[in-house]
C-alpha cells in the first residue's frame, strides 16, 4: 500500500501527537462497534420489545450509524493529522453532535419500548 500524497506535507509531528490522535481514532471505532452490536443485539434479542416493524427500523438505524461513524473517524482522523502536520488548528467536527443525537434517540425509542412492554406484561 502507498503512502498517501498528504503524508508529505508538514513536518513530522511529535509522535505522541499522532499516537493520541490514532487512540482517538480507535475510541470511535469502537463507538461504531458498540453501536453494531447494540443493533445486532436488539435485533436478534429482542424482537418482542416492541412493535417489530420498529424493532427492526431501530437496529438498521444502529447499523447505519456505525458504518458511517467509521468512515467519519478516519476522515476525522486524516483531517487531525494533516491539521498537525502542518501546525494549524484542529477542525471543528459535528461528530460529536451527531451521535448524541443518535444515542439519544435510541435511548429514547428503547425506553418507551420498555414501559410499553412493561405495562403491557
Amino acid at each position: 500500500m502507498r503512502e498517501p500524497t498528504w503524508r508529505q506535507e508538514g513536518e513530522d509531528p511529535d509522535y505522541r501527537f499522532t499516537l493520541a490522535n490514532e487512540r482517538t481514532f480507535l475510541a470511535w471505532i469502537r463507538t461504531a462497534l458498540a453501536l453494531l452490536a447494540g443493533g445486532v443485539l436488539l435485533h436478534q434479542l429482542a424482537p418482542t420489545l416492541g412493535p417489530r416493524v420498529a424493532v427492526v427500523i431501530l437496529s438498521v438505524a444502529l447499523g447505519v450509524a456505525a458504518a458511517a461513524l467509521s468512515v467519519l473517524s478516519y476522515t476525522r482522523w486524516r483531517r487531525n493529522e494533516i491539521a498537525i502536520r502542518t501546525g494549524r488548528p484542529l477542525p471543528f467536527s459535528r461528530l460529536l453532535v451527531v451521535l448524541a443525537i443518535v444515542c439519544a434517540v435510541t435511548a429514547g425509542v428503547l425506553t418507551v419500548f420498555l414501559i410499553v412492554s412493561d405495562a403491557v406484561a
